[in-house]
């Protein structure tokens, strides 16, 4: 039994083991901390020096092998050049020189290789120490700090909020819509994914859509909600850690919240109402704008004038010229008299006050009806009409 498990083990592999003997003899005549750092100080540059040797023969080994390959490389292009032709002394003296270098080289590597390989041995026969004994196998420090994030420029942001709102935003309606502060933990748990800034930008933006639509219950909904994902993010950034891993401690503390925090919460939210509120309101008057200016510009004339512009106008126009002319109620009645021509479509009475008006007068209110489309003169009529008015103002 005993010979069985001997043999099983084999613990000749600690036979030399040496822990060290910078502390076997001591002195009561000299410092012994002294004496400990004097031998394994000792023992380093023994050591050091042993390496150093085994390291100069591998570099004089790698020297000699490319010697020789040098050597053997010139001496196959000269028993290539003898083989083709021409045979003189010179070239056989080199052949020689050449064949003695690569024998001698060659010598030399087999020697080195021996010293390399003794070397080796030696190194093995060394006893272990407390500086042997044992190796790193690896260093690696890891540190659990969230990196920094690179900043990203405005088209990266849009095509990034462009991107999230195309492929999540019915979870994101869905989130918005949930009112227990459970529903919503347990609603971010199983998406995690939606605890971001994309996710709040897109429930500000459903808020919006919301207020312009009059669905004010619903935006007052989705904007606690949004209010929600706030109060997270802001977390992560006192805490340095990713939202999705401290939306948990928000809604414990929510739920058990004290009255200031609760306040500070519904303070923020008012706050992003009346953001609501007047974003819903610019956005519905630079939509009215747009539309008015596409109405507008459909109606433009040839001239590039709008009728209804110039169709109101006509008033002013008139009462400023009567003013320059002491005529401001008569003037006046003229101008109504011109309007009323356009509102029954009346030809003739739209001449017979055009000819009451001064020649220039006539000329500005003529091309600014044609110009705006209100009056369609028949072909050559706006020319012949100018054209008796000039003739009218030379007599």
């Amino acid at each position: 039994m005993s010979t069985g498990a001997g043999a099983g083990i084999d613990y000749s592999g600690w036979d030399h083991i040496y822990v060290s003997d910078d502390e076997d003899v001591t002195s009561p005549y000299v410092d012994t901390p002294s004496l400990f750092r004097m031998r394994h100080r000792a023992r380093l540059e023994k050591m050091a020096e042993f390496q150093q040797r085994g390291e100069d023969l591998e570099i004089n080994f790698a020297e000699c092998k490319r010697l020789l390959e040098e050597a053997q490389g010139q001496l196959k292009e000269l028993e290539e050049g003898r083989n083709v032709g021409e045979e003189d002394e010179e070239r056989e003296a080199e052949l020689k020189k050449v064949q003695a270098e690569v024998r001698k080289l060659k010598k030399n590597e087999k020697t080195f290789e021996k010293m390399i390989e003794e070397h080796r041995r030696e190194e093995k026969k060394l006893p272990w120490n407390v500086d042997t004994i044992s190796k790193e196998g690896f260093s690696k420090s890891v540190l659990n700090v969230k990196p920094v994030p690179k900043e990203e420029t405005v088209q990266e942001r849009v095509e990034k909020h462009k991107t999230f709102a195309e492929k999540y935003m019915k979870e994101i309606k869905h989130f918005g819509m949930l009112r227990r502060w459970d529903d919503s933990q347990k609603y971010l748990s199983d998406n995690p994914h939606l605890v971001c800034e994309e996710t709040a930008n897109c429930l500000v933006v459903i808020c919006i859509d919301f207020e312009i639509d009059e669905k004010h219950a619903l935006m007052e909904q989705v904007a606690h909600q949004t209010i929600v994902i706030q109060f997270i993010l802001d977390l992560a950034r006192k805490l340095e850690v990713d939202p999705r891993g401290c939306f948990r401690q928000f809604f414990s503390r929510i739920k058990t919240a004290d009255k200031p925090y609760l306040d500070m919460f519904d303070h923020e939210l008012e706050l992003l109402k009346e953001r609501v509120r007047s974003c819903a309101q610019i956005r519905m008057e630079s939509a009215m704008k747009e539309l008015e200016e596409e109405e507008r510009q459909k109606r433009l004339g040839p001239g590039g004038l709008d009728p209804v512009e110039v169709y109101e106008s006509l008033p002013k126009r008139s009462q400023y010229t009567a003013q320059q002319n002491g005529l401001q109620s008569g003037m006046s009645c003229l101008c109504k008299e011109i309007q009323r021509s356009f509102d029954e479509k009346n030809i003739q009475m739209l001449h017979e006050a055009i000819d009451k008006l001064d020649i220039e007068e006539g000329k500005y209110y003529l091309r600014r009806c044609i110009d705006s489309g209100l009056w369609v003169p028949e072909s050559g009529e706006a020319d012949d009409k100018e054209g008796e008015e000039e003739e009218d103002e030379e007599d």
